[in-house]
């Protein structure tokens, strides 16, 4: 019985536990990047209309809504199929020594991707109510279940979920913790919850780009999802829900018979670890008394896990407003993200700093602050500093209400690349954004399900960052791994009593 303080303690990263590490993934057991079902019915899509809403506009939606009250766009199967392929779609074919490679629409730890998307809807514009999982590889749709099953989703959430009871479509994101954990053991519990956030992030910014109102629900009983999907939680397990779209209520939920259809291995060998599976039924909601009281318990505490008033005064760090910011389409931004590892040696514009953190820092719609909110709920952005004109090389914490940075502290760029894991485009990156959280403070006041949402709200704003930094002609960045502690007590003392959730490292990329 693993408590989630414990779990993040267990999986933590120190020099002395890397030396020590001793297990090796077999590249001839490498899982495959996608969930294969075999013979059931498929719906092959053939047509997406690419968001072309700007980027930067598109990421900043901080509340579910984003049209005037009463006007909800038409939800069709092809606007379904834009948000599924620029949320988790195949965007780049590369052949690498004879092999080809896939990349995908959102980052993922290892090009490992072990993020899938499961899609409960109504009668839509060229698609039936049904359970339906989407496949990439195929572009496709795979009929798990026919009918409107939308009310059993409008039960998991306990009339908590922001619109759920009315949305056309909700989507489950679930992780398949053996694709992850295969390189990544137990410290895969964590990932799933950074890449589900970058799946998320590109999910919301298509949807709202389309004018769809979308959130993010944390909270819902588990069961009723795993038993919905036909998914066995020591293998598979939901970590997300996202509603889209508004104006369809849902009918009341239909008996749920068990599925289960046959898939193809993922790899010669699997692996179940405990930690995480344990990790994961220790966070779950089997009631939906449980959700209402936690979702209004986090909606209360307005943020968790954060602190005030570090440093020796701001820095101002003035965002460009919307007439001067890139205008690059989010579609465009998407195909161009990638992860970028080589950087100039002078780094972006003091004004391309600001506003890529002001897009990407911003609230993000969720159940846990009542569907928006103008900051984030759980994390505490910081960051590491080199060579920006016009900024002091320096350790700052940032304050998306103020546009400020707070300086408290020197950095090398040796020191930046240490705190990395020791990688060396961690040191070379002009900016290092940690976000950091009070895990004590989400776990005491929101149990070990405010764990899953404080990584998942640090996965977002990572995902975020990855678009706000593509959106830009010369900018680009990758996230990375750390040392958990030695992050902790190179931004004390103001960050003593947080641990680190995500970082991402980004800057002017290399020509």
């Amino acid at each position: 019985m693993v408590d989630a303080r414990e779990f993040h303690k267990r999986t933590s990263h120190s020099p002395e536990s890397i030396k020590e590490r001793t297990y090796r993934p077999d590249p001839s057991n490498r899982p495959r990047p996608d969930k294969r079902y075999i013979d059931v019915e498929r719906i092959r899509l053939d047509q997406i209309h690419p968001t072309q809403q700007p980027a930067l506009a598109a990421i900043a939606q901080s509340h579910a809504d984003v049209e005037p009250e009463g006007h909800h766009p038409e939800f069709t199967l092809t606007a379904l199929a834009t948000i599924c392929y620029e949320a988790n779609g195949i965007v780049q074919r590369v052949q690498h020594h004879g092999n080809e490679v896939l990349f995908r629409a959102a980052s993922c730890t290892g090009k490992l991707y072990h993020i899938d998307l499961y899609l409960i809807c109504g009668d839509l514009d060229g698609l039936d109510a049904g359970v339906y999982h989407f496949d990439p590889s195929t572009f496709s749709f795979d009929v798990l279940r026919r009918g409107d099953y939308r009310g059993v989703i409008a039960d998991a959430v306990n009339g908590s979920g922001g619109g759920i009871e009315s949305a056309p479509v909700s989507v489950v994101l679930t992780s398949t913790w053996w694709r992850n954990a295969w390189k990544y053991h137990n410290r895969a519990y964590r990932h799933a919850f950074w890449d589900g956030g970058t799946v998320i992030a590109n999910l919301l910014a298509s949807a709202h780009g389309q004018g769809h109102r979308a959130q993010v629900v944390a909270g819902f009983v588990d069961n009723q999802l795993t038993r919905l999907l036909g998914v066995r939680p020591e293998m598979e397990a939901p970590i997300a829900v996202v509603p889209i779209g508004q104006g369809m209520p849902s009918p009341s939920a239909p008996a749920v018979e068990p599925i289960d259809y046959d898939t193809a291995a993922l790899s010669r060998e699997s692996r179940t670890f405990s930690l995480i599976v344990d990790a994961w039924a220790q966070s779950r909601f089997e009631d939906p008394s449980n959700v209402r009281s936690w979702v209004e318990k986090a909606d209360a505490s307005a943020t968790i896990g954060r602190v005030k008033d570090v440093g020796e005064g701001p820095v101002s760090l003035q965002p460009v407003d919307d007439e001067l910011a890139s205008k690059r389409p989010l579609f465009a931004t998407i195909k161009r993200r990638g992860s970028k590892r080589s950087f100039e040696d002078d780094g972006p514009s003091k004004a391309q700093l600001s506003t890529v953190l002001d897009r990407a820092l911003c609230g993000i719609p969720a159940d846990w602050n009542g569907g928006g909110a103008a900051e984030l709920t759980f994390n505490d952005p910081y960051l590491l500093v080199t060579d920006i004109e016009g900024m002091d090389d320096g350790r700052y914490r940032y304050d998306a209400a103020s546009h400020t940075g707070e300086w408290f502290g020197t950095i090398d760029r040796a020191t930046k690349a240490h705190l990395a894991l020791d990688q060396s485009y961690g040191g070379e990156a002009h900016v290092n954004v940690y976000l950091l959280t009070g895990l004590g403070d989400v776990v005491e006041t929101l149990g070990n399900r405010g764990y899953r949402a404080a990584q998942l709200e640090a996965g977002i704003a990572l995902g975020r960052l990855y678009l706000a930094s593509a959106a830009h002609r010369a900018l680009g960045g990758t996230g990375l791994t750390f040392f958990d502690d030695l992050v902790t007590e190179s931004l004390g003392p103001f960050a003593t009593s947080q641990t680190p959730t995500c970082l991402y490292a980004f800057g002017k990329v290399a020509a």
